[in-house]
């Protein structure tokens, strides 16, 4: 369970940009331990669970494919670094898109408590904010499968996310 309540306005990320394209910087604290955090961010089944369907070759090097629950995003993937249970660096593309985008994820120990660190970059700058909005509604449903909860309605959670994302500057970077 995250160390905050999930609900309401409590923004997670900072938006900026890089090389011309979006990066969307989440950071949120977990009450759980770390390899506890690491097996819910790379297991299939604790993924279908909170995130989505991830199947395929998962390990360093390996090529996988993913639906995404709460957005629909269908696309592929390839596993670039695998540190567990530190660090994990994916390159992702979704189907029909040309372009790629690169998703690290970052987690810490601190006592009982593990903080995550999930950077995605490589989005049109102008979907940054929809983006944010939209990553959000993922590290609240990891916090919901942590905490033994369901995910939540991800269209309406997004919706009440944007406003707030909306009004968040891209930091130039």
């Amino acid at each position: 369970m995250s160390s905050n309540p999930p609900a309401g306005t409590r923004i997670l990320g900072r938006l900026r940009s890089a090389d011309g394209k979006g990066v969307v910087r989440m950071e949120d604290r977990f009450d759980t331990d770390i390899d506890d955090l690491w097996s819910a961010l790379t297991d299939p089944a604790r993924l279908a669970r909170w995130y989505g369907e991830v199947g395929g070759d998962l390990r360093l090097g390996g090529e996988f494919r993913a639906r995404v629950h709460a957005s629909g995003w269908d696309g592929t993937g390839r596993v670039d670094v695998c540190e567990p249970p530190r660090r994990l660096l994916v390159t992702v593309k979704e189907n029909e898109e040309p372009e790629r985008q690169v998703i690290e994820a970052t987690l810490t120990a601190d006592g009982d408590q593990t903080i995550l660190v999930l950077e995605q970059r490589g989005m049109p700058r102008e979907h940054l904010a929809g983006y944010g909005a939209g990553i959000q509604v993922h590290i609240e449903d990891l916090a919901a499968h942590i905490a033994g909860r369901e995910r939540c309605e991800g269209g309406a959670r997004w919706g009440e996310l944007m406003p707030a994302y909306e009004e968040l500057p891209a930091d130039a970077g």
